[in-house]
């Protein structure tokens, strides 16, 4: 009987996240923690594993945790994600265009009222998460844990803007990206307090993007550019982890996961460099933790993002604009307005093998929390985490679309157990505003000064989560 209601409480679980859409932006588009007990703690918890949803941060800590499944939901406000103008936009260049600027052929690309702010639609998001670990004996577990990633997602309305354009003049612009992960995982305890863990990591990704017909100069495939149609791509890759007790009351823990070599977005093609290439970036977590008195722990992590892995994500989108030595690309030029335009020539153009992307940095992020049992059924949590900002002032153009700018998060979380084997799990964030400006590539040398682009957002979630031990 016991093997039926696993069974089936698992079918529901992945069902429902197979059905939902994963928008987690954080640091940078990675969430800042996945179980709802680390959530609390800012995310920490590659050294102190406490559910089954400890795969996606260190497979060894599967080893801890005993049997149980963990079921949960966060709701997430992404809000507001924004960009604002200011200075002097430019027209596009030549003697044919009214005030037109020789230095900014495309003019600013950016269709919006100087100083004026845009926001994103799209401000509320249900992220599910399920997990489920089995101890085949007294050292050994394997289990499987259902999450999602992802969060470069907005929708800028055209009526919004001047003349109801549109942000890049070509309608509503955004888009969205979903990413689902299923980690399969065994540990192994060497002995009582030391563990290895591995995870094979299935992951699937879909992508849609509108209003950038415009940028179709820049493209070698302007028919695979925009048009907001979904494009779907899948990959695997590994995670391995090692937790330890050091010495009493102090535990150790590292995880490395592999870069994720990912199917290439065929419907994007004329995008994303390398044509249509997102493969999801290696990581890496190390990780403390000590007790404190005799119920207290303190737990701290060290995460780094490697954004550069991916082309994509990490070329800066002067590889298309900027002229040469810079950039890369020789734009094609449209036709009458019955014929579509010509696509780009060049490794620099979108969608090249050295295509304009987003100018992402690879991230190096902080977290700490303390958590403490206040009695015998309920736990409280505090978090904390920082991290640099990925985007540069110089690559806020293309970040209009993903204005990934959250440096810090401000957490907390309980837990109230219900008898011997069930527990409910909360945890709350708040990511105060944070924002980056910088010079927009496009006009930057023009002689009327240019435009400076600003973009910023905040970011509040909370997630519950229900958990039963067996």
């Amino acid at each position: 009987m016991k093997q039926v209601v696993n069974k089936s409480l698992l079918a529901i679980a992945v069902s429902g996240l197979l059905a939902s859409p994963a928008v987690n932006a954080t640091n940078g588009y990675f969430g800042h923690g996945y179980s709802t007990k680390e959530k609390g703690l800012a995310g920490a918890g590659t050294a102190f594993s406490q559910d089954a949803m400890a795969a996606a941060t260190n497979p060894a800590g599967m080893a801890f945790v005993g049997s149980r499944l963990d079921i949960g939901a966060a709701f997430f406000s992404p809000s507001p994600r924004s960009y604002t103008l200011t200075g002097n936009p430019v027209a596009p260049g030549g003697s044919a265009v009214p005030g037109g600027d020789d230095n900014a052929p495309f003019g600013s690309f950016v269709n919006a009222a100087p100083d004026t702010k845009y926001e994103s639609d799209n401000d509320f998001f249900l992220i599910p998460h399920f997990a489920y670990n089995h101890e085949l004996n007294s050292d050994s577990t394997v289990g499987v844990s259902v999450y999602g990633n992802g969060g470069m997602n907005t929708n800028y309305p055209a009526s919004a803007t001047p003349l109801g354009a549109g942000t890049f003049g070509a309608g509503n612009a955004g888009i969205n990206l979903e990413q689902l992960f299923m980690n399969i995982s065994f540990a192994k305890k060497l002995n009582s307090k030391h563990a290895f863990g591995g995870s094979l990591i299935v992951a699937g990704q879909r992508f849609s993007a509108q209003g950038l017909e415009n940028f179709a100069p820049l493209s070698t495939d302007p028919a695979n550019l925009s048009g907001n149609r979904h494009s779907y791509s899948y990959g695997a890759g590994v995670k391995l982890g090692y937790q330890g007790e050091v010495s009493k009351g102090i535990r150790v823990g590292a995880a490395y996961q592999s870069k994720i070599s990912m199917s290439s977005f065929n419907e994007y093609k004329g995008l994303f460099a390398e044509g249509g290439d997102f493969d999801i970036p290696s990581t890496y977590n190390l990780g403390v933790s000590f007790d404190v008195g005799s119920s207290g722990v303190i737990v701290a992590d060290v995460q780094r993002i490697n954004y550069t892995d991916v082309a994509a994500v990490s070329n800066p989108v002067e590889n298309a604009v900027a002229p040469p030595p810079v950039g890369s690309c020789n734009p094609g030029f449209p036709g009458n307005p019955f014929n579509p335009s010509p696509p780009g020539i060049g490794a620099g153009c979108l969608g090249g093998a050295n295509g304009a992307g987003f100018g992402w940095q690879d991230i190096t992020v902080y977290k700490i929390g303390y958590q403490i049992d206040v009695s015998n059924v309920h736990t409280v949590r505090l978090g904390y985490s920082y991290t640099k900002q990925p985007i540069p002032d110089s690559q806020t153009l293309f970040n209009i679309l993903a204005p990934a700018t959250i440096t810090q998060h401000f957490t907390a979380g309980w837990t109230m157990k219900m008898g011997a084997n069930q527990e409910l799990n909360l945890a709350g964030l708040y990511a105060p505003n944070s924002s980056v400006k910088g010079q927009n590539p496009v006009d930057a040398a023009a002689a009327a000064g240019g435009t400076q682009i600003e973009i910023a957002m905040s970011q509040w979630e909370l997630q519950a989560g229900w958990a039963w031990k067996y």
